[in-house]
């Protein structure tokens, strides 16, 4: 059973910064995209950024130009550099894996944006 397992989260002040990290049970090579999405508060899931086996990454334009995703393949691990957040970055960050049409999920952390 494939498991993805994300740490990083906490409490940060506005203009801070974060770097999230996904720990996949197995290689990562095994997922054509990975990525991270959030659920803000009393809102629906949201693509934050994702990551393609062929090194293409897409984010959402909220965060475009403040997160970076990167992925390691010998670490068997996925990355979420967060900087310069905000209020409204504060969230469940939600790490994802799709092998080929299969969706897998982490159990999400939290990020708070507060002063």
């Amino acid at each position: 059973q494939v498991q993805l397992v994300e740490s990083g989260g906490g409490l940060v002040q506005p203009g801070g910064s974060l770097r999230l990290s996904c720990a996949v049970s197995g290689s990562t090579l095994r997922f054509n995209v990975m990525g991270w999405y959030r659920q803000p508060p009393g809102k629906e899931r949201e693509l934050v950024a994702i990551s393609t086996l062929s090194d293409r990454t897409n984010y959402a334009d909220s965060v475009n130009g403040r997160f970076t995703i990167s992925r390691d393949n010998i670490k068997n691990t996925v990355y979420l550099q967060m900087n310069s957040l905000k209020a409204e970055d504060t969230a469940v960050y939600y790490c994802y894996g799709n092998e080929f049409g299969t969706p897998y999920w982490g159990q999400g952390t939290q990020v708070t944006v507060s002063s």
